[in-house]
């Protein structure tokens, strides 16, 4: 898969968290990775202050990583779910 590094393909990333059932908040933070992944709320905290490509690197990571119901996913975002999954 090639990955962008561009605003619309965040956009893109956020969109598929948008049909899931996690929360994606972008603010401050203390992350030693980048983000905060609370499973248990299904939250998503992505430090705001992150490079563009250090918080498109952490939503690919987040999403190779959860399990996530794609029954409500649109086909463009379906399709870039599987293909950010295939290459894990």
């Amino acid at each position: 898969m090639d990955v962008k590094y561009s605003r619309h393909y965040l956009s893109k990333l956020e969109d598929v968290f948008a049909e899931s059932d996690y929360i994606l908040r972008f603010e401050k933070g203390n992350f030693k990775s980048g983000y905060c992944l609370i499973h248990d709320t299904k939250v998503v905290v992505i430090n705001k202050f992150y490079s563009l490509e250090g918080k498109i690197n952490c939503l690919i990571e987040i999403l190779r990583s959860v399990q996530l119901n794609t029954e409500h996913f649109s086909e463009k975002n379906l399709k870039l779910f599987n293909e950010i999954r295939a290459e894990s």
